[in-house]
């Protein structure tokens, strides 16, 4: 075989390799945002997954999807192993940064500062993913997450998680069904009040994206209390605000946080967090009357009370409680309210 024959040979294995990539682009995206939890993260993953690919032997490579997925995965592991001190400390000074400088002192609503990438695809990114799952991933160990990401959101068997966690399959298998317990956290009482909760907390978050303040008020009872925390507004006391036209007035305010901000299980009870890139910054507690409308709100951006939080995802197909002994068709088994519906 001559040189040019090689040549030839090769550039059409790079342009095959190049042409497979950018058709996978958005799946390989997807992994490594849900591994990584920041789209600008997700990226610099991407491009360091091309420039590795690019320079491997493809030569026994049968399926290129499942081996760039592989790749983009062992990066992603990489980051989340190496990075956490340094986001832990470029974070608390963004959030100390935040905390002087971004605030409605009139209506107590905190406001979300640019952070490194474009905030409006972090945003959008995160209202894809879930924000309530985005912040329990974050809490996961890197190998936790490796496991859970892409069994569960991805269908990956086992037996090819194992390698890039460097366990058995049968203890990924365990990392998975912890972190899915984690995700899942403590369930609502299954109930009619539950759905109504559900679908109550929902329509207060649609109704402040969309600036709909008629629809706002409509939710709220007429003698509904607002109490922030101190390190909502800040202000040296918290906040108390009463009635239904003063609080909607406040959460119209508050379009810049909403985009941050998902439904979730906050202790079991159906809520919001606020979690720009993933991290809690405040979470909204309601509590409602007999007839369904809100009577109170609970702002709370006190790190103390948001560690004490437990944040878990709701399930959008059936927000009431799992019953004991549903069967989880990931692990094949039986399991206690083990389970959680893949996210697109």
């Amino acid at each position: 075989m001559d040189g040019g024959t090689v040549d030839d040979c090769t550039e059409d294995a790079g342009r095959r390799l190049a042409a497979r990539f950018e058709a996978d682009r958005p799946h390989l995206t997807a992994v490594a945002h849900r591994l990584l939890g920041s789209a600008t993260e997700a990226d610099d993953a991407l491009q360091e997954a091309w420039l590795r690919a690019r320079e491997a032997d493809l030569g026994e490579v049968r399926n290129l999807t499942g081996w760039l997925t592989t790749v983009v995965t062992r990066v992603c592991l990489n980051l989340l192993r190496a990075r956490r001190n340094r986001r832990e400390e470029f974070l608390d000074a963004h959030d100390s940064a935040a905390h002087d400088s971004a605030h409605d002192s009139d209506h107590g609503t905190l406001s979300v500062a640019a952070e490194a990438g474009d905030p409006a695809r972090e945003a959008l990114l995160a209202d894809e993913v879930g924000v309530a799952l985005l912040v329990v991933l974050d809490t996961l160990g890197p190998a936790e997450r490796v496991a859970f990401v892409l069994h569960d959101l991805f269908a990956v068997p086992f037996e090819e998680i194992a390698p890039l966690v460097e366990r058995t399959p049968a203890a990924t298998r365990q990392l998975a069904s912890r972190a899915r317990r984690r995700v899942q956290g403590r369930p609502p009482v299954s109930s009619a009040d539950a759905v109504r909760r559900h679908r109550a907390v929902e329509a207060f978050l649609a109704a402040t994206r969309g600036g709909d303040f008629t629809a706002l008020v409509a939710l709220l009872d007429p003698d509904v209390v607002l109490h922030a925390d101190a390190r909502v507004v800040p202000t040296p006391e918290p906040i108390t605000v009463r009635g239904a036209v003063p609080v909607a007035q406040g959460a119209m305010a508050a379009v810049d946080r909403a985009r941050f901000t998902g439904l979730a299980l906050l202790d079991g009870e159906f809520g919001l967090v606020m979690a720009p890139y993933g991290r809690p910054r405040v979470v909204l507690a309601f509590a409602f009357g007999a007839d369904g409308r809100i009577t109170r709100i609970d702002v709370v951006a006190e790190p103390e009370r948001l560690r004490g939080t437990e944040v878990a995802v709701v399930d959008p197909a059936h927000p009431e409680a799992v019953g004991p002994g549903e069967v989880d068709q990931r692990d094949g088994g039986e399991v206690d309210r083990d389970t959680v519906p893949p996210r697109d």
